[in-house]
């Protein structure tokens, strides 16, 4: 493609739809609003969700980093591997924009820079402040189940996460002091929460009323890093330099190291469930290695490290687009619009039997495409880091058992299970009888008064007492996300015109009516996203959902690894088989085949898991 192509794609004139898709996107947002998408039978509501995705993607897609900046990371100067090899840091994926992506900068928004919240302490700490949201609408009395899933959804979404982003470590210096009531049991009045570190990039010569930005310091690409890292330093201590393979945790040299301040169990954060994620995949790029070997015997360590990575990164992606999401949203529609952005509407078996039979994504999938940025240069948004807070998805009270018998092992609390104590159990339960556990319990449902109570008194590894789900109420206000109303509104959405609209349940519309004395513009994003009532199959809400839409396209359209450059040129022809050929299943079985009974018959790894013996 010329420079001239892709400099168009990137320009805000760069995204122009036919009349077919304009017609397609008014009649969406109209039936959307008159009857919604999740009322209509699959086709209509299919149709009405690629009009929807089409004015998103007009709408809802900002870029902050044309404010101004200084101190941008600078990438590594271009070199022939950047055309076939995913570079540590992210950079070099656009080739024509090199920094586009990469580790250090900017995160974007969904929402026009000119309406990004104030972001002043009166605004970040008004009435009801983070903790009083904490206390009176989150505070998990019992667990709300999500019963259509198992725990590893839980799992999985946080080892996402530790690829997508991250703001990076808080200053411990002017944290935010939020007052307490009286009758607050939390040990130190006031509540200190530390604060989202500045945007080191910022212009101090920007005017005054320049909107706040952040940066992300993991790359913003599926790429992966939480295996890799997102520098050269970082990959280099996981890989061990024999046959492009990495580290594994029982290894001599473990991820584990002596030094704690390299030890990954001591960042806020980690627990089993990450763990857990981290070793199987660690795994799973050793197995891809030793497959590569096999096909092509003359490959040094260093190509196939690269070639195992690009396989896993993919699969990882594919894993997340066909199975956990449409696992966490199973309506039949998003079911089969979640596999179209895999495969098309053609469908899988089209797919294996043809490959790729049209340029359009509708057709054959995003995968092996055309790169699009869609006017915008790519990058995550702080409205998508949002609508990620799912704490609700982590249990409390976690019931070890036997994958051979179900019996019990031992009884823990999420308390027990993270940070160094999530060590302790890795070495004395065997990772098998771990995966099985997840796999039989169930998860939270993402609702309010169902945020796990020991992530309410969190105590992080270096010693600071932390409320979690305020810290969550009190980052949506600092980073400038706007209130729930206004954030429906600005994705064309009817806002709440009172509290008994916001919610099906006339005890929470008392309660957050109550609590916001009255003011239904004031109620924070997460409440409002909590209190939703649900379409049918989903354990997260339909405002969220929309973020999703757009994003979890982009994540695929925007990387030239996942469009132009999927091909068995850079993969290779066995790397593309391993990518159509596995599922989160059969990666579980490879690696610990004596789950074979208890995932007998499933499709789906994140659905509940047969107990043994049938209990």
């Amino acid at each position: 493609m010329s420079k001239q192509r892709r400099a168009a794609r990137r320009s805000a004139a760069g995204y122009r739809t036919s009349l077919l898709w304009r017609i397609v996107t008014r009649g969406a947002e109209f039936v959307d609003r008159r009857i919604g998408w999740d009322r209509l039978p699959v086709l209509p509501g299919l149709l009405t969700l690629l009009g929807l995705r089409v004015r998103l993607r007009q709408k809802n897609l900002h870029d902050a980093g044309r404010l101004p900046s200084v101190n941008l990371p600078d990438p590594a100067p271009p070199s022939e591997s950047h055309k076939v090899n995913r570079t540590a840091d992210g950079s070099h994926n656009d080739l024509d924009e090199p920094r586009m992506g990469m580790a250090g900068t900017r995160f974007g928004r969904n929402i026009p820079l000119d309406r990004i919240a104030a972001t002043t302490p009166e605004e970040v700490l008004s009435r009801p402040n983070p903790r009083e949201v904490s206390r009176a609408l989150l505070t998990r009395d019992g667990l709300t189940a999500a019963e259509s899933v198992n725990s590893l959804v839980a799992a999985w979404l946080q080892f996402m996460v530790r690829d997508w982003f991250s703001h990076g470590t808080s200053p411990t210096e002017r944290p935010w002091e939020v007052p307490l009531m009286d009758d607050d049991p939390w040990p130190e009045h006031p509540m200190r929460i530390m604060r989202t570190p500045d945007d080191p990039t910022r212009d101090p010569k920007a005017p005054a009323g320049t909107p706040d930005t952040r940066v992300n310091v993991s790359s913003h690409w599926w790429d992966a890093s939480q295996i890799y890292g997102s520098n050269e330093t970082e990959q280099r201590l996981m890989r061990t330099g024999e046959s492009g393979k990495v580290h594994l945790w029982d290894d001599e040299q473990s991820p584990f190291p002596s030094d704690p301040s390299r030890d990954p169990s001591r960042v806020p954060g980690f627990w089993l469930g990450l763990a857990m994620m981290q070793n199987l995949f660690a795994r799973e790029h050793n197995a891809i290695c030793d497959h590569l070997h096999g096909a092509y015997p003359s490959w040094n360590d260093e190509e196939l490290f690269q070639r195992a990575r690009l396989v896993n990164a993919a699969l990882l992606a594919k894993i997340h687009t066909v199975e956990w999401t449409p696992a966490v949203i199973s309506h039949p529609t998003t079911v089969t619009a979640l596999r179209a952005n895999w495969w098309g509407l053609a469908g899988e078996r089209v797919h294996q039997l043809f490959g790729r039979i049209s340029k359009s994504e509708v057709i054959s999938g995003i995968p092996g495409g055309t790169t699009d940025h869609y006017g915008v240069p790519y990058a995550l948004t702080e409205e998508f880091v949002a609508v990620y807070r799912m704490h609700p998805l982590v249990r409390d009270e976690w019931h070890l058992r036997s994958a051979d018998d179900d019996a019990t092992l031992r009884h823990c609390t999420l308390r027990d299970i993270s940070g160094p104590g999530a060590l302790k159990v890795l070495e004395t339960t065997g990772m098998a009888d771990l995966l099985y556990s997840f796999g039989t319990l169930h998860p939270g449902l993402v609702t309010l008064h169902n945020f796990p109570r020991f992530l309410q008194e969190f105590e992080r590894p270096d010693g600071h007492l932390q409320d979690l789900a305020a810290t969550d109420i009190l980052r949506c206000r600092e980073l400038g996300v706007p209130r729930y109303n206004e954030f429906r509104r600005l994705l064309r959405l009817k806002p709440a015109g009172s509290f008994a609209e916001l919610t099906a349940n006339p005890a929470w519309a008392e309660e957050i009516e109550r609590l916001y004395d009255g003011d239904i513009e004031k109620v924070d994003l997460m409440v409002g996203l909590y209190a939703e009532k649900l379409p049918a199959g989903f354990a997260f809400s339909d405002t969220a959902f929309r973020v999703f839409v757009l994003m979890a396209s982009r994540r695929l359209n925007s990387d030239r690894f996942f469009t132009e450059y999927y091909t068995p040129e850079v993969y290779s022809k066995a790397g593309m088989a391993w990518i159509d050929d596995n599922s989160m299943i059969t990666v579980l079985l490879r690696h610990h085949p004596e789950l074979r009974t208890a995932l007998a018959g499933l499709t789906n790894a994140f659905l509940p898991w047969h107990t043994a013996g049938g209990r």
